[in-house]
């Protein structure tokens, strides 16, 4: 079993802020996409199914 991977408070309310309201400013972005990004187990393109 692999160990489950969470994202931090900070991110996740902005995240939540983003879906409610569609808005985020770039920087907000950024952060959510290197959150995301950081937890990826699998670099790279995937194959396609």
């Amino acid at each position: 079993m692999t160990a489950r991977k969470k994202t931090g408070n900070k991110v996740s309310s902005i995240a939540s802020k983003a879906m409610k309201t569609g808005k985020a400013t770039p920087r907000e972005i950024r952060s959510m996409g290197a959150s995301l990004l950081s937890q990826d187990e699998h670099k790279g393109k995937r194959p396609k199914k």
